[in-house]
């Protein structure tokens, strides 16, 4: 028992054991490869301690106490919760075993055959403990959350937008297990109430909107929370053309993102709600939402651009960049260098009407309005960092 102690004691004293044990479990199991540092530091955390309690009962011969259990299965329920795969978790404990069983025999000197052996007997029967245990708690919450299946998509949606996720495959699965699929392409729309004042989304307002978002033949409402005053709703990206209309007839005005895949949700959230934050009172017009255009704008106003030059023309130009539009490029450049469509017109050598027409087909093709103050900021920013 003295030489186990003391292999205990050098192996606990050491931090680069942890280390090793956690650097083997995401180079081995995808699901912890993803994890951003909140989530490692928990893993970590994790790892110290299972360390300690396995070596522990190796010392004294023991078994897992009830309050091992306990924080065990506490464990799996969590990762029923954020969506880590069960069968991820249990290679991880094995991953970790193993690393702690070679940590043990490259110690100086090595253990006895008897040590070796008893060493080997605990991992065993601990690793068979704790993963019966855990898996039926991982199950018993997997349960508990499907049956409160609003709840439940309001914690993925969380999660989503947080970036608290391991991987988009185990919110995938995730989703499956209520039901839904992700919609891939997403719009992630962020309303809140049009004086912008700081009051929040009113219950009506929130159930008026999720109710103009239902799928045809009673299709089921779209994943929402709230964050703060605002209303947070993740739909399919077509679902987006409605959203102006569905916001202005409840009082509501919104940003909405559909440039950003899957796994950076979390970065279409933070888009949404600054260009909210940020954006003056007249680029909110009636049945009209700010986009992911108006959010680059605003990104970059503030110092923070999220994007490239180039990719800030795409968003906002579209098909204005196109060769076989470049008169109506030549029209957008000439009215806002000018001021005016007659001045514009003059010197492209144009008749006004003709002028005219050109920038109401840039409207069309871009959604903006030259003649907005708001839009016309937007399209001259884009064409001035394009070029």
């Amino acid at each position: 028992m003295k030489e186990r102690e003391r292999v205990r004691q050098r192996l606990l004293a050491d931090p680069g054991v942890v280390a090793t044990i956690v650097a083997a479990v995401r180079e081995q199991v995808p699901a912890y490869a993803a994890l951003d540092d909140g989530r490692l530091h928990e893993v970590r955390a994790i790892a110290a301690w299972a360390l300690d309690r396995l070596l522990h009962l190796w010392v004294t011969d023991g078994a897992l106490t009830p309050a091992d259990v306990r924080r065990f299965r506490g464990i799996a329920a969590a990762r029923a919760a954020d969506g880590r795969p069960m069968q991820a978790v249990l290679r991880a404990y094995r991953i970790a075993a193993t690393v702690m069983t070679d940590e043990v025999a490259a110690t100086t000197p090595p253990p006895g055959a008897a040590d070796a052996f008893a060493l080997a007997r605990m991992a065993l029967t601990t690793l068979d403990t704790l993963s019966e245990e855990m898996a039926t708690a991982y199950t018993a919450t997997s349960e508990d959350l499907t049956a409160d299946r609003d709840r439940a998509l309001r914690l993925l949606l969380d999660d989503l937008i947080a970036g608290r996720h391991a991987s988009i495959g185990a919110l995938t699965d995730r989703a499956a297990r209520l039901g839904r699929q992700l919609p891939d392409p997403y719009c992630l729309l962020v309303a809140e109430p049009a004086e912008g004042d700081g009051t929040a989304v009113t219950q009506e307002a929130a159930a008026g909107l999720l109710a103009a978002f239902d799928g045809p033949g009673g299709d089921p409402t779209p994943p929402a929370t709230v964050r703060g005053s605002r209303l947070v709703l993740l739909l399919p990206a077509e679902a987006g053309r409605v959203a102006p209309r569905a916001l202005d007839e409840r009082g509501l005005r919104g940003c909405a993102i559909s440039g950003e895949s899957l796994d950076r949700i979390a970065v279409a959230y933070r888009l949404a709600a600054d260009a909210l934050d940020a954006a003056p009172a007249h680029a909110h017009h009636p049945g009209r939402v700010l986009t992911d255009g108006d959010a680059q704008v605003l990104a970059l106003l503030g110092g923070r651009p999220a994007t490239t030059p180039e990719q800030i023309g795409r968003l906002i130009l579209g098909p204005l960049v196109q060769p076989g539009r470049r008169h109506l490029m030549e029209a957008l450049t000439t009215y806002l260098d000018t001021g005016s469509a007659n001045a514009a017109a003059r010197r492209l050598g144009l008749h006004p009407q003709s002028l005219r027409y050109r920038l109401r087909r840039i409207g069309d093709l871009t959604a903006r309005d030259p003649r907005d103050p708001w839009q016309r900021l937007t399209l001259d920013i884009a064409r001035t960092i394009a070029h």
